[in-house]
């Protein structure tokens, strides 16, 4: 028989003086940094501040030349990254790669591998909770080289989602969709943290929708500059810290056509 799984208690991300150098720069220098289970966590922080660095040191992609990761209690490795997602920034793909979307999904669980000897029913009724939410059920018979840059992304979501992760990691996960998609795929990510208790980190630099959406927020420059709630972060002497730019916050407002005005979200400029 076998014997229950027991999920591991602790930080969903544990990172103790990670340091990485690439060529002649030192890109990480020191990072420190803690992940609560269930969080959605922020990673902000200028173009070259070590955020793809390191999600690929907690994705076993780029080793450490000194310091230590653990996720979900355990040092990175093939096992732990089992329960871990991952959302790419982009994924380039030939336009002779013919594979259809429910091809593709159906590689990431085991019972819907054998696609080729299984029904179209079979495997959609396998795979519908999740395709469900993220809208790529009209998708399935779509090649996945013919699909628009949101499109694409909410397929990767939803290949993700398939194994039933305990960490999600996104990084950019909106370089790919036009801008009236990005605040309902921002909403959606959210809806999917919040219905699943997942833990989310994801890296942005849309300072907008880290104010809405995340529930942590670090500001990374080769070094944790800042961290804490939004409304913490998101100033103008912490955001300073980060980029070394004045990025000011401000609300602006409109008339709602019944409560007068009503204030929006934070928003952004740089000056």
């Amino acid at each position: 028989m076998s014997q229950p799984t027991t999920k591991p208690s602790g930080p969903a991300i544990e990172i103790r003086d990670a340091r990485v150098r690439l060529g002649d720069t030192d890109v990480l220098r020191g990072v420190t940094m803690m992940v609560p289970r269930g969080r959605m966590v922020a990673l902000i922080g200028p173009n070259g501040s070590g955020k793809t660095t390191l999600l690929r040191c907690l994705l076993g992609l780029q080793s450490l030349d000194s310091g230590e990761v653990r996720i979900l209690g355990e040092p990175v490795g093939p096992k732990v990254l089992s329960r871990v997602g991952y959302v790419p920034q982009r994924l380039q793909l030939e336009p002779s790669f013919t594979i259809s979307v429910r091809e593709f999904l159906s590689l990431r669980r085991r019972d819907t591998r054998g696609w080729f000897w299984q029904s179209h029913r079979r495997i959609d009724s396998m795979l519908h909770g999740t395709l469900g939410e993220l809208g790529v059920e009209s998708l399935l018979d779509r090649p996945l080289a013919g699909l628009s840059g949101g499109q694409l992304q909410r397929v990767l979501i939803a290949y993700s989602l398939l194994a039933e992760p305990e960490l999600l990691l996104l990084d950019e996960p909106t370089a790919g969709v036009d801008t009236p998609g990005e605040q309902s795929f921002y909403e959606l990510i959210s809806s999917i943290h919040a219905r699943l208790g997942l833990t989310v980190v994801l890296v942005s630099h849309d300072l907008a929708m880290v104010f809405r959406q995340a529930t942590w927020v670090y500001a990374l420059n080769g070094v944790i500059c800042c961290e804490g709630h939004p409304e913490e972060v998101l100033n103008a002497d912490s955001l300073k810290a980060a980029y070394g730019i004045h990025v000011t916050p401000y609300h602006h407002h409109h008339h709602g056509p019944q409560t007068g005005p009503v204030e929006q979200p934070i928003a952004f400029k740089r000056r």
